[in-house]
């Protein structure tokens, strides 16, 4: 059996190498078949290149050449172009050489002609002068006049014409702006101070303190004169105890210490204890009460004004100028009258209301302290605003309102204005008669130092001065240039209220005696 196995195997065997060796023959033809056929293709392929890339060379070779005769053909036209303007520009060029030449030798002949007027000229010129010369000797004998009295006699006629002109011009102006003027500020003025009415009390710089009778003046001086001297040394004041009956006189020039002084005598007064450590006690609750009445009269003056938003020390230095008093005028009362004023007056003009009062309350806040610190009132105004921040309207209207500096803002205007109404109205304040006296003779003096000037007087209480000039050396012409002139110095270098006014007289006489 197993023989007949192993030899079916062997058939196998051999049956399946016969059918491999015959397919592997008949792929080998097939592949033959498939490389003979792809050379064929490449043949083809390879031919039909060669075709298209002589085609496309021979189409290349017809382009280049009818680009290059385009090109050429555009070329030859530039050229011809060119040629055809350079010619042009030669023979423009030939023609502006041409006009050129005609031109220069139209020059030449125009210099020689000129030079010959030139030298026309110089001998007209000199047959001028010759004539001139004769007919100026011929003036001189005639007018009996050299050349230089003639000059100084025209200029100064023209001098006189000129001062004429002058004079009635500056007539015209002043009238006319007077005239507008004077009607719009007083339309303006009296209906704010119309609106506006204040009281005014000329107060003293010294206050009288009432005595129940003269046995208290002992007790107040006490023993050895402790009392007096424990008063004066805490309140800083005076006190005057002569013979006048039941009254004794508080004199100090801080009017804050002269009434705390004035309330602790008061206070003590109606205690009867009379000793130091009363008198301290008593001090201390007259300087509370001060405070409190600073505080409270600051307040009071806010709230009469309207104006807002003031820092607190602002409103204590409002409160202690109630106890100040300038020429006689409280200051206090002063400001608030001026708030008013300048408040109205902005409200007239359509300016902002708010601010004006603002400025004109706080326009003498120096005085507040003046007799504390070193420095013009205005100064010391100016350091407590910036120091405070107050608006730089403000501090310049504070700084302008003596004219210190120029005004540039309306508000200063109209704060300058209110202060001027406010101190010069009638019993508004009051001079002591030395310093009255002393301006009087001062503006009579300033107006004398005038050239004409023969006599002069200050009238209507230095509100007004009368000048006489002598006829023979200022003309009626010269009179309104001196009256100008004389009111400039008088606003450069006098202080005064209000205003003066500058009359100027001349008086002509002729004088003859019948024999």
């Amino acid at each position: 059996m197993l023989p007949y196995v192993i030899t079916a195997i062997i058939a196998l065997a051999a049956g399946a190498a016969a059918g491999f060796f015959a397919g592997f023959k008949r792929r080998q033809r097939d592949d033959e078949n498939q490389i003979l056929d792809a050379e064929e293709k490449a043949k083809q392929i390879i031919n039909e290149a060669y075709k298209s890339a002589e085609s496309k060379k021979r189409e290349a070779l017809v382009e280049a050449k009818e680009e290059i005769h385009a090109n050429r053909t555009e070329y030859e036209r530039e050229v011809k172009e060119r040629r055809a303007e350079l010619s042009k520009q030669e023979r423009r060029l030939q023609q502006k050489e041409e006009n050129l030449d005609r031109k220069t030798e139209s020059l030449e002949r125009k210099n020689e002609q000129a030079a010959k007027k030139l030298q026309d000229l110089e001998a007209a010129r000199e047959e001028v002068a010759l004539i001139k010369k004769s007919q100026m000797e011929m003036l001189e004998k005639i007018s009996g006049y050299t050349v230089e009295e003639a000059k100084t006699y025209l200029i100064k006629n023209i001098e006189a014409d000129c001062t004429h002109e002058a004079a009635v011009k500056m007539k015209e102006i002043e009238a006319r702006l007077k005239d507008e003027a004077d009607t719009m500020a007083k339309e303006v003025i009296s209906l704010a101070i119309q609106r506006c009415a204040a009281d005014h009390v000329a107060e003293a710089t010294v206050s009288v303190v009432p005595l129940p009778n003269d046995e208290m003046k002992g007790r107040i001086i006490g023993r050895e004169g402790r009392n007096i001297r424990s008063i004066e040394n805490l309140t800083g004041v005076d006190l005057i105890i002569d013979d006048t009956p039941e009254a004794i006189t508080v004199s100090c020039f801080d009017p804050v210490r002269r009434e705390i002084a004035r309330l602790a005598l008061e206070k003590l007064i109606l205690d009867g204890r009379i000793h130091p450590a009363r008198i301290e006690e008593m001090v201390e609750k007259a300087r509370n009460e001060v405070d409190a009445t600073i505080k409270a009269e600051g307040e009071r003056a806010v709230f009469e004004t309207g104006v807002r938003g003031l820092h607190p020390e602002l409103v204590k230095l409002l409160g202690r100028q109630k106890y100040r008093t300038s020429y006689g005028q409280n200051v206090l009362n002063h400001s608030k009258e001026v708030a008013h004023i300048a408040g109205l007056l902005a409200s007239e003009l359509g300016v902002d209301v708010a601010m004006a009062k603002r400025a004109g309350l706080l326009h003498d806040l120096g005085k507040s302290v003046d007799h504390e610190m070193e420095g013009s009132h205005v100064q010391l105004g100016v350091e407590l605003a910036r120091r405070y921040r107050e608006s730089p309207d403000v501090i310049h209207a504070i700084e302008a309102h003596h004219g210190d500096v120029e005004p540039r803002t309306i508000i200063a205007c109209l704060v300058q204005a209110a202060d001027t109404i406010s101190a010069a109205r009638p019993g508004a304040r009051r001079e002591n008669i030395e310093s009255y006296i002393k301006r009087l003779e001062k503006l009579e003096e300033l107006t004398k130092s005038f050239k004409g000037v023969e006599t002069c007087y200050a009238i209507q209480a230095g509100r007004e001065i009368r000048i006489m000039v002598r006829p023979e050396e200022v003309n009626e012409d010269e009179m309104v240039i001196l009256a100008r002139d004389i009111a400039r110095k008088i606003e450069a270098e006098l202080e005064y209220p209000g205003q003066i006014k500058v009359n100027v007289f001349r008086e002509t006489k002729a004088v003859e005696y019948a024999k």
